[in-house]
């Protein structure tokens, strides 16, 4: 029988969770983000300016988390969740999604909900394999 890793983790230089929650979980060569949403570090709080400060906050943070975990946006990335407060930001999102993530793109869906975390108005989940190359 196959060993097999579970580790839950958490990232100094990223965001504490808000909840009793891990930053992400470990399964042996897949890493299972937990939702991101726009908050600094530094303050730990939700940055300013909306939608495009947001979005890029949250890419960021995702950034350290995948590095953190030798994967990155392009080596690993499988799948994305984005949950948005209003779906008229998609067109905003995916331009900076692009500026992370680029082609082949990974399976992604975006849907709108009713309210996010700490009044956020985007939330990411993020799937991604650990040392492998997507073609």
């Amino acid at each position: 029988m196959s060993k097999f890793i579970f580790k839950s983790f958490n990232v100094v230089s990223a965001p504490k969770p808000i909840g009793p929650y891990s930053s992400g979980v470990r399964v042996n060569d897949t890493l299972y983000l937990s939702g991101v949403i726009g908050i600094d570090a530094k303050t730990d709080k939700l940055v300013n300016g909306g939608i495009i400060s947001e979005t890029e906050q949250i890419f960021k943070n995702i950034e350290i988390l995948l590095k953190a975990n030798d994967s990155s946006f392009n080596k690993g990335l499988v799948n994305a969740k984005i949950y948005l407060d209003d779906i008229s930001n998609a067109a905003v999102v995916n331009e900076i999604y692009q500026k992370y993530i680029k082609p082949p793109f990974p399976a992604r869906c975006m849907v709108e909900v009713t309210k996010l975390p700490l009044n956020a108005k985007i939330e990411v989940e993020v799937m991604a394999l650990i040392n492998q190359c997507r073609l």
